[in-house]
């Protein structure tokens, strides 16, 4: 009886909204994990919306620079959670013409693309702007690729791109998901004109961090983990071990993603000290991270930036502390201690970082572990929240059921 009342009383529950169709395209998906944390965050909104949200997803059949797709899953709609998954193998034209005739008689009152150079972004955008595809608001979701280290890669192509992107993307008047206030401030540098939903990556991580394990006897134990690419600045912490003289062992795990990067990096280990032990212990998949973050003293990662930083928050959750460029959202909590800082990338400030860390005896590193699983509690217990598309679903700015119409839209939309 009091359920039957409460149904006729609130008529708007979730379940009897109209449902707010949201089309997101990405690079990568599950079960790729070499795209990293953007990835993993987006398995996250797929895991946490609610049933007043039709999702469609559209990816990359394979996983980052994997020759190989996924088996069974090329051309194949597959329901991953609470989405329906396009798997695209983008060379096969068919596959194009297949979406095209799937969202001929379809309006999507949002389109969600993360990126802004991948042709998953490009291409969905583009033929929203032709009218091909039936949207009511774009949002974009960069994943870090404003920020000042990303755009320092490459910048003449970024630059010549942006110069011509960046004023489309105005006249349809897209709206933009930063995951941090680091990314909005990166966002209106680029954009003085966006407007800006801040919503932090959604994690699947646990409340409570792994709880520190013993400390093992001799040299420190570093770990890398992440692409092995340049925006992930592994070069830097191996100049940096050149020049250090305490004992420390650094293990490397991570996709390979730059063959000529990690070629330099190579390069480098004939140079090191005999005091300075370095391996590169392959790829790791997504729910081995944790376990293999916990058996180390600290995680060295002097990253160009990060929009969020997923990987820092995994080595927090498994008290593993974290040695970090001041280009992350993390930067006061690893400073409460969390871990260390650099507030400048260069070689000798590293060095001098990881001379001290490894001048730690077993008590002192089994209080920074214990010091980091702290910072990752109080910072858990902050993140809660509904999820980007929830949050879009209940903005004002969404417009249901009415079709972009590039003309009028502007800045000011």
């Amino acid at each position: 009886m009091l359920d039957a009342v409460g149904a006729k009383a609130n008529p708007t529950r979730e379940h009897d909204l109209e449902p707010f169709r949201v089309l997101a395209t990405c690079g990568g998906f599950v079960p790729g994990h070499r795209y990293g944390g953007p990835v993993r965050s987006l398995v996250q909104i797929v895991e946490s919306i609610s049933e007043s949200i039709d999702l469609t997803l559209v990816t990359r059949d394979r996983d980052l620079a994997t020759p190989t797709p996924y088996p069974g899953l090329s051309g194949r709609w597959v329901m991953q959670s609470g989405a329906r998954v396009f798997y695209l193998t983008v060379s096969r034209a068919g596959q194009w013409r297949q979406l095209r005739r799937e969202f001929r008689d379809t309006s999507f009152d949002l389109l969600y693309v993360n990126s802004l150079f991948s042709m998953f972004s490009l291409v969905p955008i583009i033929a929203a702007r032709l009218g091909v595809l039936r949207v009511s608001r774009i949002l974009v979701a960069p994943r870090g690729e404003l920020s000042p280290g990303s755009l320092s890669l490459k910048r003449r192509k970024k630059q010549v791109f942006l110069r011509f992107w960046l004023p489309l993307l105005r006249t349809l008047g897209v709206v933009w998901h930063a995951t941090s206030d680091r990314e909005a401030e990166s966002i209106r540098r680029a954009c003085p004109w966006a407007q800006i939903e801040i919503n932090r990556s959604q994690v699947s991580l646990p409340y409570e961090p792994l709880p520190p394990g013993p400390v093992a006897p001799g040299p420190a134990r570093l770990v890398f983990i992440s692409r092995i690419s340049p925006e992930k600045n592994l070069i830097l912490v191996l100049r940096a071990l050149q020049q250090v003289s305490t004992p420390m062992d650094l293990d490397i795990y991570g996709p390979m993603e730059n063959v000529g990067y990690w070629e330099k990096c190579q390069n480098l280990f004939a140079r090191l000290p005999t005091t300075v032990q370095v391996r590169y212990c392959g790829e790791l998949a997504a729910d081995e991270v944790r376990s293999t973050f916990a058996r180390y003293d600290a995680f060295v990662f002097p990253t160009l930036g990060e929009n969020f930083g997923h990987v820092i928050a995994e080595s927090l959750s498994a008290s593993c502390p974290v040695i970090c460029s001041d280009q992350t959202p993390w930067t006061d909590l690893l400073t409460a201690g969390g871990g260390a800082v650099l507030k400048r990338l260069t070689v000798d400030d590293l060095a001098g970082q990881l001379e001290r860390f490894a001048a730690l005896d077993q008590v002192a590193r089994a209080h920074a572990r214990r010091a980091a699983g702290d910072a990752y509690r109080s910072w858990r217990r902050r993140v809660d929240g509904p999820n980007i598309l929830e949050q879009a679903r209940r903005a004002s700015w969404v417009r249901p059921g009415d079709p972009i119409h590039p003309s009028c839209c502007g800045a000011d939309s």
